[in-house]
Order: C-alpha cells, then sequence, then structure tokens
C-alpha cells in the first residue's frame, strides 16, 4: 500500500488497520474511550505548531488530527453507528447551512450580522435535535438550559470562558475590567482565609473561584486565557532552561543548586530577554 493525497487512502489503512484477524493488535482493541486522550492529545499539538509558527509541525499535526477522526468514524462504522463519509455530509450540510451570505440569499454582510445569524441558525439546529432525539426515543440532552451548549469536555480554562461569554450574551457581565480586578482580590483574601483554616477542601474551591476571576479578566482586555497561560508556559521553559544550562556550564546540577541560585539565574534570564527585547 502507497501514500495518498487522497482520503480515501487513509480510510483504507485505517480498515486495515481494525481488521481483527490481520490488522495491527494494538488498534484492534481500541475503543472511543482509549482512543479519547490521544483526539485531545492531537488537538493541542496542532495548537502548539500553531504557537510556534512552525508549518512543517503543523501540515504533521493536523495528519495526526485527522488520522483521529477517521479512527473515530471507522469503530462507529464497524458499530453500524455511521461512518466518515456521514461525518463529512453532516460537516458540510452544517456549514452551508450556517453561511446563507454565501451559499443563499442573506441580508448579512457584516461580521456582526453573521454572528447574530449563525447563533440563529444553530438554535433552530438545537431544536431539531431535540425532535429527533425525541422521535428516536433517546433521552433528553443532560446539559439543557441556556448554558447547555458549553461542553463539560472542554477543558477547565476554556469551559470558564465560554460559559463567560455565554452568560454574557444575555447581559451577565462585568461591564468593564475594574471591577473585575476588585473581585480577584476578594478571592485571593478568601483564598487566604481558606488556606489559613487547612480545610482542602475550601481551599480547592476559593481557588477555582480564583481562577474563574482571572479568566474573566483576561476575556475583558481582550486576552485568551488558554493562550496567554501557554504563552507563560514557554517563558517558564525557557527561563528554566537558562538555570539549566548555566548550571551545567559551571558543573554544577539542579538537584545540588539552592534556591537562592536558581533564583539569580531566573532573574539574569529576565534580564536578558528584557535586553532582547
Amino acid at each position: 500500500m502507497q501514500p495518498s493525497r487522497d482520503i480515501s487512502r487513509l480510510i483504507e489503512i485505517m480498515e486495515a488497520l481494525r481488521q481483527p484477524e490481520t490488522g495491527c493488535p494494538w488498534d484492534v482493541v481500541q475503543t472511543f474511550e482509549s482512543i479519547k486522550p490521544y483526539t485531545i492529545e492531537e488537538a493541542y499539538e496542532v495548537a502548539d505548531a500553531i504557537e510556534r509558527n512552525d508549518m512543517d509541525d503543523l501540515c504533521d499535526e493536523l495528519g495526526d488530527l485527522l488520522l483521529q477522526v477517521v479512527f473515530h468514524a471507522r469503530m462507529a462504522e464497524e458499530a453500524g453507528d455511521f461512518s466518515f463519509g456521514d461525518v463529512v455530509e453532516a460537516v458540510t450540510r452544517k456549514m452551508i447551512r450556517r453561511h446563507p451570505h454565501v451559499f443563499a440569499r442573506s441580508d448579512a454582510d457584516t461580521p456582526e450580522a453573521v454572528k447574530l445569524q449563525w447563533d440563529a441558525i444553530k438554535q433552530a439546529e438545537k431544536a431539531e435535535r431535540r425532535a429527533r432525539r425525541a422521535k428516536h426515543g433517546l433521552p433528553e440532552d443532560p446539559d439543557a438550559g441556556y448554558l447547555g451548549s458549553v461542553q463539560r469536555s472542554f477543558p477547565a480554562l476554556i469551559e470558564a470562558l465560554k460559559l463567560q461569554e455565554r452568560a454574557a450574551k444575555v447581559g451577565f457581565d462585568w461591564s468593564e475590567p475594574e471591577p473585575i480586578l476588585d473581585k480577584i482580590e476578594e478571592e485571593v483574601a478568601e483564598l487566604r482565609e481558606a488556606l489559613k483554616s487547612g480545610n482542602k477542601s475550601k481551599v480547592a474551591d476559593e481557588l477555582g473561584d480564583l481562577i474563574f476571576a482571572v479568566v474573566n479578566i483576561g476575556r475583558h482586555v481582550g486576552a485568551e486565557p488558554e493562550m496567554a497561560l501557554r504563552g507563560t508556559n514557554t517563558k517558564f521553559r525557557r527561563r528554566f532552561s537558562h538555570i539549566e544550562t548555566t548550571l551545567d556550564a559551571n558543573g554544577e546540577s539542579l538537584e545540588e543548586a539552592t534556591l537562592e541560585r536558581m533564583e539569580d539565574l531566573w532573574q539574569a534570564a529576565k534580564a536578558i530577554e528584557r535586553q532582547l527585547g
């Protein structure tokens, strides 16, 4: 079997890997649940390649993410639920329907009008989905209600942002950033009190409140919290690497270095960054 630019070849490869008698022993025993962590991981690796502006890696990681879609679709087809073709048909139908200003007559000629139109179409789709599920005797959506469209499967930071954005659409929101800073200070004070109590459950609860408030300020100032944190993670890696390489160059090790020594090198790394602009 040879590689190809045609998606049908990837589908053929996955079908071969899943054959009980002749396929790959690892692939054959996988389930939706066992594959789920890999699907999430691949999505993050796509985001990482974008953040690093590495187009070679991005091409590779997008392929890995596509493989996850094909893998899930193959398992669903084996169970008689749906196939990869059904996935493609569903998303093409959705995109055509949600863009009447492109594929049909529509007055939505500004980004704001398109967004309003998109929301209205999604609401209609939800109503149809509820009717379809009722027709087939399926249970009601577990997350009914206004916030039900925010997936619980999101990473917690993204879920917090989506919940806040959703609530803001009906006016449940701060009008400006300053009061949110006051809220953050309030949550810090409550976290201090929880720490004094020694109650781990209370500490976790107050920590969650603080993080939720910090996500809110990020949303208000236009700094997407997930990407902001990823940027800080990258910065931490870079500065800690400076500590490690400097210690190694001087015949020292991380394990033997004192906190004061590492802090000095951390500050040196920050100074270098400032000089480089």
